[in-house]
């Protein structure tokens, strides 16, 4: 059985893997050079999770699927000292993930995203986090869009901007936004024009309001990350006392940022 530590998995680094009070890891992941480790990723999976991935139709999902659960699998191992396959899931009402109370899932909370080629994790410890990726080139950037979605005073500050600077600008708001309800973990149960986030690029990232509860903004942080030409992505954590500290895989490079 594959082992937390198992040198077959020589992609992520050597475990197991610490993560501070004031840390929040983010694993970034391209999908391609993973596709020869499937076989390996597959194992880590649950009987519910090889179900789920036989119910996708396209190949090309089903192995995102089990490269997505595989990865998250074993990162969560490493950090746990755990085998991979033992882990255990639950969800909250919502369908947001966490891992069982038996393996730390009070401590322990994480969020991933992917877009296109990559994937994108965040894992923080006794905080909320969550993250979300978009492509650049997907045809989502639509000023219908952003009025049905996007809060009064955010559709004004991107219609304020150069036609140039629109398509960068509404993939920021979209990914801060998505950030922040993920991180929430109350899915569209929180509207996504009841808040708002800032839009201009000059401006920092960050949480500037929520309807009805003025202090909600205070207990978050926004930071952008830069997963690499054409995407957009956003990180949100409860709490300002933290750094970022980020993986690329497969080239086990970290920066602190």
């Amino acid at each position: 059985m594959l082992a937390a530590s198992d040198n077959s998995c020589s992609f992520l680094p050597p475990g197991p893997l610490k993560l501070g009070t004031h840390e929040v890891h983010v694993w970034q992941v391209s999908c391609e050079p993973m596709t020869p480790h499937i076989h390996i990723l597959q194992q880590t999976l649950s009987t519910d999770e090889r179900k789920q991935a036989e119910r996708f139709y396209f190949q090309e999902h089903r192995k995102r699927y089990i490269v997505t659960r595989g990865l998250l699998r074993l990162i969560l191992g490493r950090y746990l000292d755990i085998e991979p396959s033992q882990l255990e899931f639950c969800y909250n009402p919502y369908g947001k993930p966490a891992l069982a109370k038996a393996f730390g899932g009070e401590r322990l909370q994480f969020n991933l995203s992917h877009s296109d080629k990559i994937i994108l994790y965040a894992i923080a410890y006794c905080r909320k986090v969550g993250i979300d990726i978009e492509h650049i080139g997907v045809d989502l950037a639509d000023e219908q869009i952003a009025e049905r979605f996007f809060s009064p005073r955010e559709v004004a500050e991107l219609r304020g901007l150069p036609v140039i600077m629109q398509k960068e600008a509404f993939f920021s708001c979209w990914t801060r936004k998505e950030a922040y309800i993920k991180a929430r973990g109350e899915g569209l149960s929180l509207s996504l024009d009841q808040f708002d986030v800032s839009v201009v690029p000059e401006e920092p990232t960050a949480l500037l309001s929520v309807n009805g509860d003025p202090q909600e903004a205070l207990r978050w942080s926004l930071k952008e990350l830069n997963p690499g030409p054409g995407y957009v992505a956003t990180l949100a954590v409860e709490g300002h006392d933290w750094q970022v500290k980020y993986w690329r895989m497969p080239s086990q490079k970290t920066k602190y940022t």
